[in-house]
């Protein structure tokens, strides 16, 4: 594969696979059932193969597609056991996994980004990409000063399949929710379409990280590589690794996790108010936890700009939650565009929908599990409960969106990683307004 498959139809054929094989073998699974199969059996052999194209078609496929699954990623942990486990391991080979770049499209990339001499600006240029993403792959390199680099190179005509996906994911996402039980697919989709062209030019994902990498130089806690050198489709920074944190997730004991966790929500909740920036891919395949215990940060393509650090509104909203004030949640909920106009909703309603989500800043450490983020999807996501009608009057304004999904998905992944963390203390520091007496 010479670069990202190109024509729109063809890629279209592949995306329309996807719930059209779920729903075939949801079918062919129910037939052998009423011929006496073992229920539980087909339906764990149909969520198998279901994952293996997933990941088959979203891989080959890279781009938007890519990027899709690294997103649906983030909220498996939210999905019930005997849905999410088949999937598991599927997405989270699409954090960091696919299928390379021929050296040939690698070399011709680096010529048109850094010029015909590029290899003079290494000691060292190794073949074989060390990671692959949904629109680049990295290289391992040694820069011309002797210091050890990661060269980010964009595949070929990942602007242009970026846009053919997501449109056709947007027209599919009906048919696309049954890879994502008690998620809105649609909402997720429309956010990455917006945040597409910020991914695209590699210079402002250079100036991105070179503001990160300077606010947490030396941090005790974070560590985020330098950049070396930027191009539109092409970046060299710091070579830095450690252990990736879906292999925290997957087999690390539970201090390792704990630790993991404290250090990936300390991350999400002080760059918004030491550089007023967001980290916004939350994803573990863009976090490593190194030898001197600290957080290895990286991918800063999707950054949101937050000049008062995260919007005041949310943090007033969350403290009405926890002092258990229902009028006036309900009142600032109306005032910031939060209930949809025309509903109706009772303080107590609104209460009862939002006070759960503030658990874990109710206990000096709160212990993330995936049964804990399970009942919360299912209680919001139940047709029978009165918390899906709550959820139908309440809107989530566009200014919101961004912080909302970069927020549950770290929730998402403390949930992944098990992890018993000291939530209030760290956003007491950054928020402390959230715990003054009123």
């Amino acid at each position: 594969m010479s670069d990202i498959p190109r024509r729109t139809a063809s890629r279209t054929a592949k995306l329309a696979s996807l719930p059209l094989g779920v729903a075939g073998r949801a079918a062919a699974g129910w037939g052998r059932w009423l011929a006496g199969g073992d229920r539980e059996q087909i339906s764990a052999q149909m969520m198998a193969k279901s994952a293996e194209q997933l990941f088959a078609v979203l891989g080959e496929l890279k781009g938007g597609a890519m990027k899709f699954g690294q997103a649906l990623s983030i909220f498996e942990a939210a999905v019930p056991e005997e849905l999410a486990g088949p999937y598991r391991d599927a997405l989270t080979k699409l954090q960091s996994a696919a299928p390379p770049m021929p050296p040939a499209d690698v070399h011709r990339m680096l010529a048109e980004q850094f010029g015909r001499n590029w290899r003079s600006r290494f000691r060292d240029f190794d073949e074989e990409p060390a990671a692959a993403a949904s629109i680049g792959q990295v290289h391992r390199a040694v820069w011309r000063d002797g210091r050890e680099v990661a060269v980010k190179v964009q595949y070929p005509g990942a602007e242009e399949a970026l846009r053919s996906d997501l449109r056709q994911l947007s027209r599919m996402s009906r048919l696309l929710q049954p890879l994502a039980p008690g998620m809105e697919i649609k909402p997720l989709i429309t956010e990455l379409q917006e945040r597409m062209v910020e991914e695209l030019d590699y210079r402002d994902e250079a100036d991105n990280q070179r503001a990160f990498a300077a606010e947490y130089d030396g941090d005790a806690e974070i560590r985020v590589p330098k950049v070396v050198a930027s191009a539109p489709r092409a970046m060299v920074s710091e070579w830095v690794a450690g252990r990736r944190l879906s292999d925290v997730i997957r087999s690390g004991t539970q201090e390792e996790r704990d630790h993991a966790g404290e250090r990936l929500a300390g991350f999400h909740y002080s760059a918004p108010y030491r550089l007023h920036l967001l980290h916004s891919d939350p994803h573990p395949g863009n976090f490593q936890v190194l030898d001197d215990g600290r957080m290895l940060v990286v991918d800063f393509g999707a950054v949101a700009r937050l000049p008062e650090g995260l919007p005041p509104p949310l943090t007033v909203m969350t403290k009405y939650a926890l002092e258990n004030r229902p009028a006036d949640l309900l009142q600032l909920l109306r005032d910031e565009g939060f209930v949809r106009p025309g509903t109706e909703l009772t303080a107590e309603e609104a209460l009862a929908y939002l006070a759960p989500f503030t658990e874990p800043l109710r206990t000096e450490t709160f212990r993330f599990t995936r049964a804990w983020l399970q009942r919360q999807a299912e209680r919001v996501g139940d047709l029978r409960r009165p918390e899906f009608d709550t959820g139908r009057a309440l809107n989530l304004p566009p200014q919101y969106l961004l912080v909302h999904r970069v927020t549950l998905g770290t929730l998402g992944v403390l949930c992944q990683l098990e992890a018993e963390v000291p939530l209030r203390g760290i956003v007491g520091r950054w928020q402390p307004e959230l715990f003054a007496a009123s």
